[in-house]
């Protein structure tokens, strides 16, 4: 960009259009602006992170010989051109804006391992293979975090790097928020108005949490600050991984009611994954609970996964899988691992329940920070599955093999 953002009032309108949507329309714009003035843009010989060429350039990304590559937001892909021609890196360069991409394409279109997209980045990284490293310089702001963290957990290899910078305090000092909304800044072309884009500028502690509400693992976070005298303008370049393996968070050492030291796990598996929620505690957990006084185990999966989901199941449509006994403290825990092979309706979030978020997960991309006793349900049925937590131990049911099977 020409310079870097400051702040308008917080409580300005950008109109009707939802922030992205605005985003990619400031984008376009200033695509077109440059288009049309034929900005000159010298090569880039390093990845300049921060304002002034500040950061630590490309080290951080490790080596990319022959590595699978995501440039997210690109721009007209300088960075990405830099690491295809000069690391031998296979890149594929993302952004939503046609003009953008169009001063991409017009430049780099015949350079060997460079690939330009126009694309939405979430709606792209839903449909890509898993990459090797990830990075986006400034650009990670412009998407609700909410839709883009999970997209890039999923798109990340198990042990592959995320590296991206964000917006800290703007040119006037208007630090960063603690509250997920996105906030009006300005973009100042070089001979031209200016543009205004909706950016989510939140604290670092804040993008931490998110991170780790979606299973990536934070390793260091830098200051870059703009050298210019005056200049209040300051990035936070987050390093990153997905981890090799999936962690569990533990339970609580409260005692349960009598009755909830009996409960029961729910695995439904389905092409795109199993299905896992997000509790209010932020554990990632599959459906189930404790089984209520007077029910069978299969009846009380059919009423768990009813009152969490909303998804119907019968009876006859539960495997029970085995039991797995361990306990917190002195108390004895017993949860029961179920399947069950055939339901109706769209997993929603219901009134009242503390698990939300309800989507399906690959196996291969199950994110960190199950709850201890689905990640033990989940090894139960598939001993393979990367998966560290506290032991258990699991009797299987003689028609474990049929329901895994199926």
């Amino acid at each position: 960009m020409s310079q870097l953002p400051s702040s308008d009032d917080p409580g300005s309108c950008i109109g009707c259009n939802s922030p992205e949507l605005t985003n990619t329309e400031a984008w376009t714009a200033y695509g077109h602006h440059h288009l049309q003035r034929g900005t000159p843009l010298p090569e880039v010989e390093r990845i300049d992170w921060g304002p002034g060429a500040t950061g630590p350039g490309d080290a951080i990304l490790g080596n990319l010989d022959g590595r699978r590559v995501l440039d997210l937001g690109c721009g007209p892909a300088r960075h990405a051109a830099h690491l295809a021609r000069d690391h031998d890196a296979l890149v594929d360069a993302v952004d939503s804006s046609p003009t953008q991409i169009e001063r991409a394409r017009a430049r780099y279109d015949q350079l060997p391992g460079l690939n330009v997209i126009l694309a939405d980045a979430v709606e792209y990284l839903h449909a890509a293979a898993p990459y090797d490293v990830i990075y986006s310089v400034h650009s990670v702001p412009y998407i609700d975090p909410h839709r883009l963290l999970p997209a890039l957990a999923t798109g990340l290899k198990p042990g592959g790097r995320l590296c991206f910078t964000v917006l800290h305090t703007n040119s006037h000092g208007n630090g960063p928020s603690t509250a997920l909304v996105p906030r009006p800044e300005t973009l100042r072309l070089a001979d031209g108005p200016e543009l205004t884009v909706q950016m989510w500028v939140l604290t670092p502690e804040l993008w931490e949490d998110l991170l780790v509400q979606y299973g990536l693992r934070v390793e260091s976070v830098t200051v870059l600050d703009a050298p210019e005298e005056g200049n209040h303008a300051s990035y936070r370049l987050f390093q990153v991984r997905r981890p090799v393996r999936v962690t569990s968070r533990p339970r609580t050492t409260r005692p349960p009611v009598a009755h909830a030291a009996l409960g029961v796990g729910i695995i439904l598996s389905g092409p795109d994954g199993v299905l896992l929620g997000r509790h209010l505690r932020h554990t990632v957990e599959l459906p189930g609970g404790t089984v209520e006084p007077g029910e069978s185990l299969s009846e009380a999966v059919v009423r768990e996964l009813a009152e969490e989901t909303g998804l119907t199941a019968l009876p006859a449509d539960v495997h029970l899988l085995g039991t797995l006994v361990d306990h917190v403290g002195d108390v004895v825990r017993i949860t029961v691992a179920a399947i069950v092979t055939s339901w109706q309706g769209t997993p929603a979030d219901q009134p009242d329940e503390s698990v939300t978020d309800w989507r399906w997960w690959p196996l291969d991309s199950i994110p960190s920070g199950l709850f201890e006793c689905s990640a033990q349900v989940l090894t139960a049925w598939q001993p393979d599955l990367p998966i560290d937590h506290p032991p258990a131990h699991f009797t299987p049911y003689a028609d474990t093999a049929t329901a895994a099977a199926e």
